[in-house]
């Protein structure tokens, strides 16, 4: 068998960096396909996240952000601009009433995180709940939209794998965006919009692990009656995403944490105690060091701080700070890749 499926991981995962123009609106393009789910933020001021996707729409109105509770289209968008459209390779933004200071102000910089689903939605009964579902079964990723009920239930995520990873977000009410790690388990929930520890939370998995088809609901937070939910999935992929854990030596001479390929991005948080999220990614830190960071449960402009190199295996931590090394901090982590470390024909990628 292949080391990797996927020799090409910019065909399904890929970081867009620009600066604004003021121009509106305004079509970005360098993309290796027409993305399903963007995440955009602005670099270089304090501004909201801005996460949209094929799902629910790309308007002003669909836009939530990790950095709140909000209900969908509540981050001023309408005022501040929004993305209005995808393209083969990119997408459209468009000004709000005031400015466009989410995503193309006057020499402004940006970043935005797209990853390839289906290109198309499809209605999914694997579950007791029928989900709406944009499903990229060979880079394991789905978006998934559905209806709580109230009650125990399972939702159908279109992956035909078993997700290492599960973002949730109500949509229509304020509410936290609830997180499973398979390193945590169905028993705890971690939060994408804070930087608190795990928790123990039997209901918002039902302590139920997900299947190759589905994955579990209790009775809140993921799954209140008649609230609409938006999910994002991830499975696991050889030598293009990794979802794992870690544990900190709280030394210079850092952990190293195996991936499998060179990472073009990663998230990580420390969830044995309190620590923000943090992302790195290829483009805004072009070689090592991995030095430029944003945090996701904050709106702050970026920060710089030397954290780590990207080398052809994994991520080797070079720092001793307790956010991303703790001594006997544990902390999870999702990657995916720039290059596999071995390509489908056997052939090692290089160091950078």
């Amino acid at each position: 068998m292949a080391y990797t499926t996927i020799d090409k991981p910019s065909d399904y995962f890929e970081t867009l960096i620009w600066t604004g123009n003021g121009n509106t609106p305004r079509t970005l393009s360098g993309l290796d396909f027409q993305p399903d789910w963007i995440w955009g933020k602005r670099r270089d001021d304090a501004a909201g996240h801005n996460l949209i996707d094929a799902v629910r729409g790309f308007n002003a109105n669909s836009e939530l952000a990790s950095s709140t509770t909000g209900v969908e289209g509540s981050n001023a968008a309408e005022t501040y601009g929004y993305l209005s459209a995808v393209t083969s390779d990119g997408f459209t933004v468009t000004a709000g009433s005031s400015d466009n200071a989410y995503w193309n102000n006057n020499t402004a910089t940006y970043v935005a995180w797209n990853w390839l689903g289906a290109n198309g939605t499809a209605s999914n009964s694997n579950g007791s709940i029928t989900s709406s579902v944009s499903a990229n079964t060979t880079a394991g990723f789905s978006i998934v939209s559905f209806t709580g009920t109230g009650s125990n239930a399972t939702v159908g995520h279109g992956l035909s794998a078993v997700p290492k990873m599960i973002i949730t977000k109500k949509r229509s009410s304020a509410d936290n965006w609830y997180t499973y790690h398979a390193s945590l388990g169905a028993t705890k929930v971690v939060y994408l919009d804070l930087s608190t520890a795990s928790e123990t939370y039997s209901t918002n998995w039902n302590d139920t692990e997900p299947t190759s088809s589905v994955f579990s609901l209790g009775t809140a937070g993921t799954n209140s009656s008649s609230s609409t939910y938006i999910a994002y999935c991830f499975a696991e992929k050889k030598g293009y995403s990794k979802f794992g854990s870690y544990t900190g030596n709280g030394n210079a001479d850092g952990t190293f944490i195996y991936t499998g390929f060179k990472p073009a991005f990663i998230m990580l948080k420390p969830t044995s105690t309190t620590g923000n999220w943090f992302i790195l990614d290829n483009k805004r830190s072009s070689f090592n060091v991995m030095d430029k960071y944003i945090r996701a449960n904050l709106s702050n402009a970026e920060a710089t701080f030397s954290m780590m190199d990207f080398v052809s295996n994994g991520v080797k931590i070079i720092t001793s700070d307790s956010s991303i090394n703790g001594s006997g901090v544990s902390y999870i982590y999702m990657a995916f890749a720039e290059n596999p470390f071995v390509t489908s024909g056997g052939i090692p990628t290089t160091a950078r």
